[in-house]
């Protein structure tokens, strides 16, 4: 018999928790039951790489030390990643001991809490334990405290060893309705799943993927809002202001967007493009789209984008004044 324990708790010296499992252990070692214990705290950042670990035992005991309120963050994100990613089949075959020792009010609330949740999951919960610890070091010196342990340890035993049946509760309707709308997933894509998951890089390149292709979606709707490529091209074809002396060929790229606008001035004539390929030209100029932007919609100048370094400029500076004057934005 194999049964992992999962522990709430942060660990501190004086958290009554972790006396209460070296006595359950020391039973189930007693007992020949292989023991495994699991710090959950040490899986903050991959709580779903504890998932096929469920699937080595025969029971588990999750125990959880109640500091304030509740069962802490790491206890409810076990359970968490259990609802999502542990294999349900293995879990609807493993009972569950439920250990909670309080500091304050509400270790009972908080025991109730941890065998509705494993209840909603589809485990097996058993009685467990729960206690108020006042003082740490009467608590562990006291006698009947520990035969109160350690039957509740042969108590969990005895159930697991016969394969004990339960009386059907409440929850297994609940937990039928919840899933009504769940994904069904098979046991090989869960275990997939959660290994997925449980990396770390993976998370974080998958979260970078999905803000990229976001920004980019909302980019071509943006454009398709201004015409595409008219966004580009037409403010320059509204707002030319014709010239009868100026006969110019300038080449604006937008270089975070890819896009490189070709205008044509003879006279009181202006054509725009976009073209494939930034060539040399009697102007050239480079910007970023926030720039490009800002200058259409009037709120800066060419001459003191340049002026500022966000507009990179290649022709005769002269010119670069008349740039402004030649579009009345």
């Amino acid at each position: 018999m194999k049964i992992n324990i999962y522990y709430g708790g942060r660990g501190s010296v004086g958290d009554p928790t972790l006396y209460v499992l070296e006595k359950i252990e020391a039973v189930f070692g007693e007992l020949n039951v292989s023991c495994t214990r699991y710090n959950l705290s040490d899986y903050k950042t991959g709580m779903s790489a504890l998932m096929p670990s469920l699937k080595e035992a025969d029971a588990v005991v999750l125990a959880s030390t109640l500091e304030w309120f509740g069962l802490g963050g790491a206890m409810y994100e076990f359970l968490d990643s259990c609802w999502m990613y542990a294999d349900k089949e293995t879990v609807s075959k493993l009972y569950m001991m439920p250990v909670v020792l309080s500091k304050t009010y509400g270790e009972r609330e908080a025991k109730d809490d941890l065998i509705s949740a494993w209840g909603l999951i589809g485990g097996k919960s058993l009685e467990g334990l729960c206690a108020y610890v006042s003082d740490k070091e009467s608590f562990e010196n006291n006698a009947d405290y520990l035969k109160v342990i350690e039957t509740a340890a042969e108590n969990t035993y005895r159930c697991v060893s016969k394969n004990a049946g339960l009386l059907p509760s409440s929850n297994d309707v609940i937990r039928s309705n919840v899933l009504k709308d769940a994904i069904a997933l098979t046991p090989k894509e869960v275990e997939q799943l959660s290994k997925y998951v449980a990396k770390e890089d993976y998370v974080k390149t998958q979260k970078k993927d999905i803000a990229e292709l976001s920004g980019m979606f909302k980019e071509l709707l943006i454009e398709e809002e201004n015409g595409f490529d008219a966004y580009y091209t037409s403010p320059f074809e509204k707002h030319y202001i014709g010239h009868m002396d100026v006969l110019y060929s300038i080449m604006i790229a937008v270089t975070d967007k890819n896009k490189n606008i070709l205008l044509r001035i003879a006279g009181d004539k202006l054509t725009a493009s976009v073209e494939d390929v930034s060539n040399t030209y009697d102007i050239n100029v480079s910007m970023d789209s926030d720039l490009f932007a800002e200058i259409i919609n009037g709120r800066m100048t060419f001459q003191r984008a340049f002026m500022m370094g966000s507009l990179r400029y290649k022709g005769d500076f002269s010119t670069i004044k008349k740039l402004d004057s030649l579009f009345d934005f």
